[in-house]
């Protein structure tokens, strides 16, 4: 495989992945800001940009923070790198690279998502964003089973890969925003407030049926973590997305013969993540386990760039 086709692959997975969680991600903030009081729906959107990472950006645009112009900025503004339509554009790009890879469900998948930019110049109220995130997640889960139906070979492989670092990175800039910054001032921990923002969390990753199952007790900050971080049976926590990586590297490996440091790296990280225990996490510091996670996640994509030859 050509490692310019190679590295399309990756990029459609992480871009297809990345356009599903925004999607998520602002659905379930406008959910959360029509339940919240005006400075928790506030505080909600500023934490949707740190997530996204984007709160530096928007903030150059002078724009308040509140729901019709950040869901813009998240979904329709072509000036954001993380933005819905751009996600998309370049996840069709990548796909139209490797359009003999892919099957016709695929790319029709990916089109589909795409086209429901076309001439979109906002994403309406509440309810019209609603239908817009909604769309795209219909698209992008339609896109994840034409791969799943897909013969298995490096192509799939790669996506696979390429959606698996994404995930993980989304999952724990996710959790580190909320944890340190998204309950407003005065709101009570363990307060409605706080109660509605744990949820919000498990509705963005499609875990609240699995946090029912896995734990008896009723909604804990604790055992959300828990669930988020050490739980491979849900597929975006960190040790799903981990363990995936592992096994995804290791089938490109024995397929290509292309085995080296990413693979050295991600066998690694899924050694301490074996050994990590919440409670003791969150005594030590998540903030500081977390970034050093984000961190890693970049070490080991920029070294499966080097091992595959991206260009």
């Amino acid at each position: 495989m050509l490692s310019r086709t190679a590295s399309s692959l990756y990029w459609l997975g992480r871009y297809v992945e990345r356009a599903d969680f925004v999607a998520r991600l602002v659905e379930a903030t406008v959910r959360l800001d029509a339940l919240s009081p005006t400075p928790a729906g506030e505080a909600a959107w500023e934490s949707a940009l740190r997530v996204t990472d984007s709160d530096a950006l928007y903030a150059d645009t002078g724009a308040p923070i509140d729901q019709a112009n950040v869901a813009r900025f998240l979904t329709i503004d072509s000036e954001n790198a993380g933005s819905l339509v751009r996600c998309l554009d370049m996840a069709r790009n990548n796909a139209r690279a490797v359009r003999t890879a892919l099957t016709r469900e695929a790319w029709t998948a990916i089109n589909r998502a795409w086209l429901l930019f076309n001439s979109q110049l906002r994403p309406g109220n509440a309810m019209a964003t609603l239908n817009l995130v909604e769309a795209v997640k219909a698209e992008t889960r339609g896109f994840e089973g034409a791969v799943l139906r897909m013969m298995r070979n490096e192509a799939v492989w790669l996506i696979r890969l390429g959606a698996a670092i994404e995930r993980a990175d989304n999952t724990a800039r996710l959790v580190d925003v909320k944890y340190h910054l998204l309950l407003p001032e005065g709101e009570p921990v363990g307060g409605i407030v706080d109660r509605d923002q744990w949820t919000t969390i498990l509705q963005t990753v499609s875990a609240v049926t699995a946090y029912r199952w896995l734990y008896a007790e009723g909604l804990k900050p604790n055992l959300v973590i828990d669930l988020l971080l050490t739980r491979p049976e849900l597929p975006r926590s960190l040790a799903a997305c981990v363990e995936e990586t592992v096994e995804v590297l290791s089938l490109v490996g024995k397929r290509t013969g292309l085995q080296g440091e990413a693979d050295r790296l991600a066998r690694n990280r899924m050694a301490k993540l074996h050994r990590t225990r919440t409670h003791e996490v969150i005594v030590r510091g998540l903030h500081e386990y977390l970034d050093e996670f984000i961190a890693e996640n970049a070490a080991l994509d920029a070294a499966i760039a080097r091992q595959f030859r991206f260009i």
